[in-house]
């Protein structure tokens, strides 16, 4: 089977999405920062792959809990296999065994973190249960939570000559194929549950294709600056052997000021057709192999 990776580069816009450890009785978003002092939040890679199998429709994968106390851990079972779970194919495990080294695979399905493109300002939401409170004329109680609305790009890429093959076990092409598919319709209308909210993570521009490298093609060059798409970072990747020519691009119309030079420039389609266009790349690719 030939080695192919399929990446593609993902932005959508989402608000305060991810949130990591309390400081106090404020709630802090999860962020990094760059050398200017710059601050990002960051949806992190295993939030995302949570809700890519909480929304998938396939058998969890099911697990247990070895040792105790503080050292207890939480692995797949042994004698579960990437046959019967999408989850072990796409992500890889390690199990542990006594007496033994393990089992392990490798993820082949990787994801990037997605990381806003638009800087924390420092907002902060005052939140009280007023509502509740008053109800029995107590006081209130308050809190606080950091709060950002942005762009955020994060990237998929795919071994895709590795998806059904682990060891002695070997999937059938056409399952293969349904299951990649399968995890492109749950990233087509992604969503993600948290406080209440429910936050859209669908695309509303998304770049990629099957390569010949497996290299999450497009990751360090998708911006959006001034609600505009930063067409000429696409188009000096694009000039690479092999790329162009087999990388395709969507986009939904009127979504960023510049949507019409993009849809010029990169022959942009909808969002819909980008994804019904890797589909058919997939199923093409395992018909061949």
């Amino acid at each position: 089977m030939k080695n192919k990776g399929l990446a593609m580069t993902i932005i959508f816009q989402a608000e305060s999405a991810n949130y990591g450890e309390s400081l106090g009785n404020i709630s802090a978003l999860k962020k990094i920062s760059r050398n200017n002092g710059d601050q990002y939040t960051y949806i992190s890679r295993q939030a995302i792959r949570y809700n890519l199998m909480e929304q998938i429709g396939e058998k969890e994968a099911p697990v247990k809990a070895e040792g105790g106390g503080d050292k207890k851990v939480i692995q797949f079972l042994g004698e579960a296999t990437i046959t019967d779970f999408p989850e072990l194919d796409f992500f890889g495990y390690l199990k542990t065994e006594k007496g033994s080294s393990g089992k392990k695979r490798s993820a082949k399905v990787r994801l990037s973190n997605a990381i806003s493109l638009e800087t924390f300002k420092g907002d902060i939401d005052f939140l009280t249960n007023k509502g509740q409170a008053d109800k029995i004329n107590e006081n209130m109680n308050i809190a606080q939570a950091e709060i950002h609305k942005s762009y955020y790009r994060y990237t998929i890429t795919i071994d895709l000559d590795q998806i059904g093959i682990d060891g002695e076990i070997t999937i059938d092409n056409k399952e293969k194929a349904r299951r990649v598919k399968k995890l492109m319709d749950t990233v087509a209308f992604l969503y993600r549950d948290i406080r209440g909210r429910r936050e859209d993570l669908k695309p509303l521009f998304v770049i990629g294709g099957v390569y010949d490298v497996r290299n999450p093609v497009f990751q360090n060059v998708v911006d959006v600056l001034d609600n505009k798409i930063a067409i000429k970072n696409i188009e000096d990747v694009m000039m690479y052997e092999g790329i162009q020519e087999h990388t395709k691009v969507g986009i939904v119309d009127g979504q960023f000021s510049n949507s019409d030079e993009v849809k010029v420039k990169l022959k942009a389609d909808s969002i819909s057709m980008f994804f019904n266009d890797i589909k058919g790349k997939i199923d093409a690719y395992y018909e061949s192999n």
